[in-house]
């Protein structure tokens, strides 16, 4: 059984486990906890006992959200569990009145582009040589948004 739930304080180490190994170019442990607070609609998706496999990043401004960080633990991935935190994050926001959601990802990232397409995401535009690489190089990001 898989629960959505705000995170918390304690939660920042297992985050940051997670965001290491699920992210070609992680986070560090100091941008993931400095992206919390009010204007955030922060999730983690756990499993069995209490044990955090994912969690999604979002900012929100006004009626629109910006999700910052999506990840599930590689282990986990392909069984489901981002379209199940994805659809609860979504599901939150609308509670929150967002009728805009706003994400950027990168143009190499085929099954993320499948699953935000499959929730009706909108290839909005496309920032060039956005996104880091492990070689040094840069990526583009297709910027996507769904109306909710």
């Amino acid at each position: 059984m898989a629960i959505v739930s705000l995170i918390t304080e304690q939660d920042f180490e297992v985050l940051y486990q997670i965001e290491q190994l699920a992210h070609q170019v992680p986070w560090s442990k100091g941008i993931l906890k400095n992206n919390q607070g009010k204007n955030y609609c922060n999730l983690k998706l756990e499993v069995s006992e209490k044990k955090i496999i994912g969690f999604a990043i979002c900012h929100c401004v006004l009626d629109e959200a910006t999700l910052f960080n999506i990840a599930i633990a590689p282990n986990f991935q392909g069984q489901g569990f981002g379209k199940f935190l994805l659809n609860a994050l979504i599901e939150k926001l609308r509670q929150q009145n967002i009728v805009t959601l706003w994400l950027e990802v990168r143009q190499s990232n085929h099954t993320a582009l499948k699953l935000y397409q499959q929730f009706g995401f909108n290839q909005v535009d496309i920032r060039k040589n956005y996104y880091p690489t492990s070689d040094g190089k840069r990526e583009n990001a297709i910027i996507m948004a769904l109306s909710l």
